[in-house]
């Protein structure tokens, strides 16, 4: 049986910072990945101790200590979340709606971010080249004020800066 969330709204940062800030929770997060779609908990329980564990094979008594810790504290954190949705009759774990939020900071980075970064970058360089070709005294760009253009490229990447951060 599967519990639904309701959690519509985005996760704050700091909700981000304090699901990922277990290694347990991460390891989950990273193995769904991996596997995409669905996975058994207790495939997910034989990964996390085997990584844990200093010995071949794994210790039974540690299996079932990470068994346990998943099945009380880390998946239902993560499917309150909606990080994940969790069949706890089937044992087995799917992604949720929240799973590529989560996703995008496991891999260390976020695509809108980086996508929004590139226009930044892009910006720069245009208002770049219009100093560059006014300075050039190429024909068409000469009629444009440089410092102008760049100004108002330059305001367009803060608004774009402000607009992300308050967003």
């Amino acid at each position: 049986m599967s519990v639904q969330t309701d959690r519509t709204e985005q996760l704050a940062e700091s909700e981000v910072f304090h699901i990922l800030g277990n290694d347990r929770r991460r390891a989950i997060v990273q193995l769904l990945a991996e596997e995409g779609g669905q996975i058994d908990v207790s495939d997910v329980a034989t990964e996390i101790a085997a990584t844990e564990s200093e010995t071949t094979p794994v210790p039974n008594n540690l299996y079932k200590s990470v068994y346990v810790s998943l099945q009380q504290t880390h998946l239902p954190q993560l499917e309150e979340d909606a990080v994940i949705e969790y069949d706890s009759d089937a044992k087995t774990i799917q992604a949720g709606r929240h799973f590529d939020e989560i996703l995008q900071y496991v891999n260390g980075h976020a695509t809108e971010h980086s996508r929004v970064l590139w226009l930044h970058f892009g910006l720069c360089i245009l208002a770049l080249a219009l100093i560059a070709a006014a300075g050039l005294d190429l024909p068409v760009v000469s009629r444009i004020d440089p410092v102008l253009s760049s100004v108002l490229i330059v305001l367009a990447v803060a608004a774009s800066s402000l607009y992300r951060l308050l967003g």
